[in-house]
């Protein structure tokens, strides 16, 4: 058996398509305003990165910067003054902040109706309750990722590895919420093994190279693998990787999604549909 792949960049490319449909349709700009503490390497191409997908989509992007000695009150004041206006409706905030910044401290500031990462503790407990709330974007990415396959998630059984509070924790409730049967894992899970093998879905969120082998994986299992780890291949090259030996997993699983290619663009995506959901509301 060969697993099929779920390939990230052509499903966050039709959610990008169906995003960019309903901003030229709905009459009003659409706006996304990101806070850019400092000069950090990576968050600054990412937020190039961000105004150029934003704009594919017809999304304006306002890039609010301070500098790399901003203090919390400072950055939250900053924080508290897009909640205010009306004008603003989609809220994110680049990481990382200055060392000396709680950055939980400052995303619980983020107006839940404008906190589009869905950060604020507040969207987190919409997501259990089942209200309605901006859920974070890798997870609703993952959600959007198992139900592209031909798994059905009402009673299928779920484990994860992982339970942070971006990742692991709400793909837990999201999957409650399918009423799949979900089994949530950590570092401490002794013998991750035996449980893994038993999942018709399996999430690996752990942020470990290599984790998850193929003798971990049920047959005909769908793989999702949300890890991001830097490595040194033989050659000496830092490479990108995910928690999943996907070579030798591929051959087990019925679907698995690719690292890179997989989980990162689908939640690009899915911060455009929630900063669209976040505008028209």
């Amino acid at each position: 058996m060969t697993a099929s792949i779920i390939d990230g960049k052509v499903l966050g490319a039709r959610v990008r398509a169906e995003v960019a449909a309903r901003v030229r349709s709905c009459g009003r700009a659409v706006r996304l305003d990101a806070v850019l503490v400092g000069n950090d390497r990576s968050a600054e191409l990412y937020a190039a990165s961000q105004e150029r997908t934003c704009a594919e989509a017809g999304i304006a992007y306002q890039l609010h910067r301070l500098d790399a000695d901003s203090g919390y009150e400072e950055i939250a004041g900053r924080v508290l003054l897009l909640n205010s206006q009306e004008s603003v409706r989609a809220i994110m905030i680049h990481l990382p902040l200055p060392a000396g910044v709680d950055a939980e401290r400052v995303q619980s500031l983020i107006d839940p109706d404008k906190d589009v990462e869905g950060v604020n503790p507040a969207n987190i407990g919409n997501v259990v309750y089942g209200r309605r709330s901006l859920v974070p974007c890798t997870a609703l990415a993952v959600l959007e990722m198992i139900e592209s396959t031909s798994v059905t998630l009402r009673g299928a059984r779920c484990v994860i590895a992982g339970a942070s509070n971006i990742v692991g924790k709400p793909v837990a409730v999201l999957l409650m919420r399918a009423e799949a049967t979900v089994v949530s894992t950590n570092k401490f899970t002794p013998d991750l093994g035996c449980l893994t093998r038993t999942a018709d879905v399996l999430i690996s969120a752990a942020g470990v190279a290599g984790l998850i082998k193929a003798e971990m994986v049920k047959p005909g299992a769908v793989v999702i693998d949300v890890g991001i780890n830097r490595i040194k291949s033989e050659t000496g090259k830092v490479i990108t990787v995910g928690d999943v030996a996907a070579a030798e997993v591929s051959q087990v699983a019925g679907a698995l999604s690719p690292v890179p290619g997989g989980v990162g663009p689908m939640t690009v995506a899915m911060l455009l549909r929630n900063v669209t959901d976040a505008a028209l509301r």
